[in-house]
């Protein structure tokens, strides 16, 4: 069966001084030899661009011996001494005759190459961070590529069809047999770490794989001998690499954070979020305080209304979640949202999941809590699966847009639509005839910039990991998030990837100030509907990129470039 070849990735490079940039090029150690002037010429074309940004993708991935990637310290020495020349030949395409739309493709291959440049400088991931060792993912992220930096050679067990071909079956023992020595190349890779919540994570990382392993090999026992052995293999490997962690973990006692300056440079050049680290501590502290506000305020109005009762059975789970999506797509059309297809109710509907029982008492997930009590106001946030669905089967016409870009650049676009519509959507109706269903609307919220705040923290310095935890636990509404070690999951992806954890609320606000500049501009010609659309058809790419393309405003962070 065809699968998904999609790269996710990890983190690029500062192009934001070519000049300087160009001289490392002449004097430092070249083992490739000079830059093809041929290649370095300008000015170029955008078909040239996405040439380049062919060759650029081959170049982020290292190279593979025996199978495993080669993540070793002479390798990437050899990639950061190499990656100049990349800016010097992308600076080199000359774009500022192009279209605002062929501009944006280039900064977004900038971004890429600058993140790149920050892994090498700062976040160091094969060094650092064991859980960037994890390969085998069993399920599908709801944004475009995978969560956090992932290592090249990773397993989508999502992608295959089961029970595997004989073809998929030797294939899958092929890949999953190169975790041994991956895992073994990794021991010397992460000798010098000293990112004491990065190892920690790295421990829950690995223990979710070695349970991933466990029900692989429950699905496709006896499928192939190779595979059931390569299974096999990859989970003692795991364990034994976890005991390893383990026995080096009480001498990891360094910072895991990628500081407050760093933050900011990382946001603005990489995931082109116009924010300082400072100002997204004011953005998260704001929502918060308005979140539980306005939540506090929406149970004074609804006090004399019945408290909303969770599902309670398999068969209400079912029926419920089926007519939320009818209605769904019935609010999108007739209050005249954005304009719909039919590949959009099959989308959400193959993720509405299945019931979990629960005592009376328990808490389930923080957003299972939600959706138990009603679906319709978690329903926005999985618009996820219709962007994915969009990317499948409506591809943006640029190659550089139609693959997700790497190092999460993606992550305010995507997490801060799912957010900003689900308040967006309460405000045009949706909720209507659930007036305690607002409440929890504004729970999410609240939920969402109290553990960014910690993840903020954690990087700049202000917390240690226990502290965010207590603080991400503490400020989430009703209780709904007693588990420790879920939050510490969750702080660990902030952690491993800056920006990821504050990008629900700073995605949101962006998409906010948007609409209200081009509302602005479209005068008497605007309406929601024109404004997602337009929305929509620029492609998931940073928020300011679309923004550029939506109104014509280059930002600042941009404007050097």
């Amino acid at each position: 069966m065809a699968r998904s070849r999609l790269r996710p990735s990890f983190i690029l490079t500062g192009i934001a001084v070519l000049a300087i940039a160009f001289l490392l090029v002449q004097v430092a150690p070249d083992p490739v030899g000079p830059v093809d002037p041929a290649e370095t010429a300008g000015p170029g074309s955008h078909a040239d661009l996405v040439a380049l940004f062919d060759e650029w993708r081959g170049f982020e991935r290292p190279e593979f011996v025996e199978g495993v990637p080669d993540y070793s310290a002479a390798a990437m020495a050899r990639q950061q001494r190499e990656l100049p020349q990349w800016q010097v030949r992308l600076g080199n395409v000359a774009p500022a005759d192009w279209s605002a739309a062929e501009q944006i493709d280039w900064h977004l291959v900038r971004a890429e190459m600058n993140g790149l440049d920050f892994d090498h400088r700062v976040r160091r991931p094969w060094a650092r961070d064991p859980a960037f060792y994890v390969t085998i993912f069993a399920a599908e992220s709801d944004v475009p590529a995978h969560e956090g930096p992932v290592i090249h050679g990773w397993i989508d067990l999502w992608t295959y069809g089961y029970p595997l071909s004989e073809a998929d079956a030797a294939e899958l023992a092929g890949r999953i047999g190169a975790v041994p020595a991956l895992l073994q190349q990794a021991r010397d890779n992460l000798a010098d770490s000293n990112a004491r919540d990065l190892w920690l994570g790295g421990l829950r990382a690995f223990r979710g794989q070695v349970r991933d392993l466990d029900d692989l090999a429950v699905r496709v026992a006896g499928t192939s001998a190779a595979l059931d052995q390569s299974i096999a293999d990859a989970r003692t490997a795991s364990e034994a690499f976890i005991a390893w962690l383990e026995d080096e973990a009480p001498s990891r006692t360094g910072p895991s954070g990628v500081g407050r300056e760093n933050y900011t440079w990382y946001m603005q050049n990489v995931h082109l979020v116009p924010y300082s680290w400072e100002e997204q501590v004011t953005i998260m502290r704001r929502e918060l305080a308005r979140a539980h506000a306005s939540m506090r305020l929406e149970e004074n109005r609804n006090r004399n209304l019945p408290e909303l009762e969770r599902i309670a059975s398999a068969e209400e789970y079912d029926r419920r979640l089926n007519e939320s999506v009818d209605r769904y797509m019935r609010f999108l059309d007739e209050e005249e949202v954005q304009t719909t297809a039919e590949w959009m109710d099959p989308a959400l509907r193959a993720v509405n999941g299945s019931f979990t029982p629960a005592d009376p008492g328990e808490i389930r997930n923080f957003f299972s809590e939600v959706n138990y009590r009603d679906p319709d106001s978690f329903r926005p946030h999985m618009h996820h699966w219709i962007e994915l669905a969009r990317m499948r089967v409506d591809p943006h016409a640029s190659p550089i847009r139609a693959t997700p870009s790497l190092y999460n650049i993606f992550d305010s676009r995507s997490e801060g639509l799912a957010t900003g519509v689900e308040e967006m959507f309460m405000h045009l109706g949706l909720l209507e005839e659930s007036p305690r269903s607002r409440e929890l609307t504004w729970i999410m919220l609240a939920q969402r910039a109290a553990r960014a705040l910690s993840g903020l923290y954690l990087h700049g310095g202000v917390f240690d990991m226990e502290e965010a935890v207590a603080h991400a636990m503490k400020w989430t509404p009703k209780g709904w998030l007693p588990d420790g070690d879920l939050v510490r999951g969750e702080q660990s992806l902030y952690l491993r990837q800056p920006g990821y954890g504050t990008s629900y609320v700073t995605g949101k606000v962006q998409i906010e100030e948007l609409l209200a500049e081009f509302a602005i501009q479209e005068g008497e010609e605007f309406s929601v509907k024109r404004f997602f659309d337009a929305f929509y058809d620029v492609g998931v790419i940073p928020i300011v990129l679309t923004r550029w393309e939506m109104t014509g405003e280059k930002d600042p962070i941009l404007a050097a470039n």
